[in-house]
């Protein structure tokens, strides 16, 4: 595969899009994030070179539905577009992923990846190899929203400012799933620290040590939870508790 043509092919893409539009900047600066993140887990994980230049491609694929659900609704939220399956109808229904590569070696990888990427829990795969691309996309996808948190600002991606974030409580239902260590579902979400808790669950779904390995490197964890001013008194209390709580289960899962 030709990586270098595939990146020219997705920059001809962009050029539907309003890539002035803070959302559109947003995601194309995370989808060449996650290309590299995906490149590195995989090259961390010793795989061979093909399987490297995979991982990159899929990363630089993943989000590719997101750009027309920003176009439509101007929103992330996974209740105006499912971009997952959006992606592969226009790579794969609508032949899309030919201007990207060549072959269909891959095609089946590809688009299993792409897919299910954004699932609330990766299951249904049986061959080993899509299996390998489905978590490396899932954790390069959070290693680069990680870098998303803490480089854009909190009104782009939650739509209003850190201060008003901090004053909000985290509902019960919220709270409870994340201490069973378990990813959050969009639609229980109520208040906007239910949505940063439900940034910070991602870490409960990372499948590989390498990726573990690159979010403490990086500090992500506490610099996640301190970006925020949590001035609502029982909110700072139980951050204080979820930061002790990640940094234990990050320890360990390195272990």
């Amino acid at each position: 595969m030709d990586l270098l043509h595939a990146k020219k092919v997705f920059e001809q893409y962009l050029d539907g899009y309003d890539r002035e539009d803070d959302k559109v900047r947003l995601k194309i600066v995370h989808t060449y994030g996650v290309a590299k993140c995906s490149r590195q887990i995989a090259e961390r994980m010793q795989l061979p070179k093909e399987e490297q230049e995979l991982a990159q491609l899929i990363g630089l694929l993943h989000d590719i539905g997101r750009f027309e659900q920003l176009k439509r609704f101007d929103s992330f939220e996974p209740d105006t577009m499912d971009h997952a399956s959006f992606g592969v109808r226009i790579l794969f229904e609508e032949g899309l992923i030919r201007n990207f590569v060549k072959e269909d070696t891959f095609d089946e990888v590809i688009r299993t990846a792409i897919a299910k990427h954004s699932d609330f829990r990766l299951q249904g795969i049986t061959d080993d190899r899509t299996l390998r691309h489905a978590r490396i996309i899932r954790d390069a996808d959070k290693l680069d929203n990680c870098r998303v948190k803490l480089e854009d600002t909190i009104e782009t991606i939650l739509g209003v400012t850190a201060r008003e974030v901090g004053e909000t409580a985290i509902s019960g239902e919220i709270l409870e799933q994340f201490k069973r260590k378990e990813s959050i579902l969009s639609s229980a979400r109520r208040t906007k620290m239910d949505y940063w808790l439900s940034y910070l669950a991602y870490f409960f779904d990372i499948n590989y040590k390498v990726s573990m390995d690159m979010i403490r490197e990086n500090d992500y964890i506490k610099r996640l939870i301190r970006r925020i001013p949590y001035s609502n008194p029982q909110t700072k209390v139980q951050m204080g508790e979820v930061e002790e709580m990640l940094l234990r289960y990050a320890e360990e899962f390195t272990q």
